[in-house]
């Protein structure tokens, strides 16, 4: 279906899962109807599986928004405990809509405690206590990361299929989804044109379908570990390797290190939660010479969460960083706001200058970005 169609069965009240492939306008949709619910008055949650996904959409987790937190179970003294919470009382009950986006990485588990926390807050046996709930992701991406070692919690696990038969992964195997009757509005639009072939071969691989020509596409752009293009991202599975590599070539340069604090303001538990989120460090060191990336949209600049560029200097004034483009631009890039705002109003924010070093980042933290090149190192990657 095309985004105004998907867009007039979330108006109707339904429960939805919205998807489709990369560039087909999930987000797109979801803004449009956020839109629309706003001019009626009514305030969505707006939720995501990750810290990451969610400071991509202004909103928080879906871990904080239910007061799950942590959490890999619930037991009757925990569920107790969340519903008596005044504030996630209050939060849960004056919703109406609640949006939980990049559902691929949600785990069956978590869904089926929102589920649980929605119920007894709301003292409703309606899925999720009643609330039009909308799922939006795209389960050919990034699954969950989960714990393999679930002994004690088959125990005392308010959740069937947690007691019987172990934890499932996807968020589709979970008992809420079922109940929840959600239309699946797949979205087959393509506004992501500008590379045919490359569309092909993702194409092919969410499929299961790779041909001989997706194979050879993609070995044509195999390269030596000891040879990779230079001023160009590294994508590694892991941490250390990311934080290696950007340490070691931010060394190599002569220049003088300029530090830029984060600062913070709101409720101090959502201003950390905010912190984590942020792909800008709460402390970021850089010099001239410098590879970063922008990591926040910004269409009066003409950057995106995504754009690279080389530290050429630093502004004479303001001290912001001038950043020369893959495209040939030179940016001042001043400090941006992070925000989590709950009906209507700001909860927490952070200011930082939307920046990092760029020479490596991990391929779970480049998901929702616009990358023109990546070199990615698949040595040590790993399946759920």
């Amino acid at each position: 279906m095309i985004q105004s169609e998907a867009l007039n069965i979330l108006k109707t009240g339904a429960n939805v899962f919205l998807t489709g492939e990369p560039g087909a306008g999930k987000t797109h949709t979801v803004n449009n109807f956020v839109n629309y619910l706003r001019a009626c008055d009514v305030e969505p949650a707006i939720t995501a599986s990750t810290g990451i996904a969610a400071t991509h959409i202004g909103g928080m987790t879906i871990h904080s928004w239910s007061g799950i937190g942590i959490k890999t179970k619930l037991d009757k003294y925990d569920l107790d405990k969340i519903a008596s919470s005044e504030y996630i009382s209050k939060r849960v009950n004056r919703t109406r809509v609640l949006i939980i986006d990049e559902i691929s990485m949600l785990s069956t588990n978590m869904l089926d405690m929102v589920d649980m926390v929605c119920r007894e807050i709301k003292q409703s046996n309606e899925p999720f206590g009643g609330i039009q709930i909308i799922l939006v992701g795209d389960f050919f991406q990034l699954p969950p990361i989960v714990k393999r070692d679930f002994a004690e919690e088959k125990q005392s696990s308010l959740i069937p299929h947690v007691r019987h038969v172990g934890v499932r992964t996807f968020a589709y195997d979970a008992e809420a989804w079922e109940r929840a009757r959600l239309v699946v509005c797949y979205i087959s639009e393509q506004h992501r044109q500008d590379d045919a072939d490359f569309l092909s071969v993702l194409s092919g691989i969410r499929a299961n379908n790779v041909l001989q020509a997706h194979r050879s596409y993609i070995m044509a752009r195999h390269i030596r570990t000891n040879k990779p293009p230079e001023n160009i991202t590294k994508l590694f599975s892991h941490n250390i390797d990311v934080d290696r590599v950007n340490n070691e070539e931010l060394s190599k340069l002569s220049e003088e290190v300029k530090l830029f604090r984060m600062s913070g303001s709101g409720n101090d538990k959502v201003v950390e939660i905010l912190k984590k989120g942020c792909l800008s460090p709460e402390n970021l060191e850089l010099k001239i010479g410098a590879v970063v990336m922008c990591t926040k949209n910004n269409p009066k600049e003409r950057f995106v969460n995504g754009t690279l560029g080389t530290v050429s200097g630093f502004e004479e004034f303001s001290g912001y960083p001038i950043i020369k483009t893959r495209g040939g631009r030179n940016i001042i890039v001043a400090p941006m706001d992070w925000t989590v705002e709950e009906n209507g109003k700001i909860r927490a924010q952070i200011t930082q200058i939307p920046l990092r070093l760029a020479w490596a980042i991990t391929v779970h933290k480049s998901q929702g970005m616009s990358m023109d090149a990546a070199v990615m190192d698949l040595s040590q990657v790993f399946e759920y």
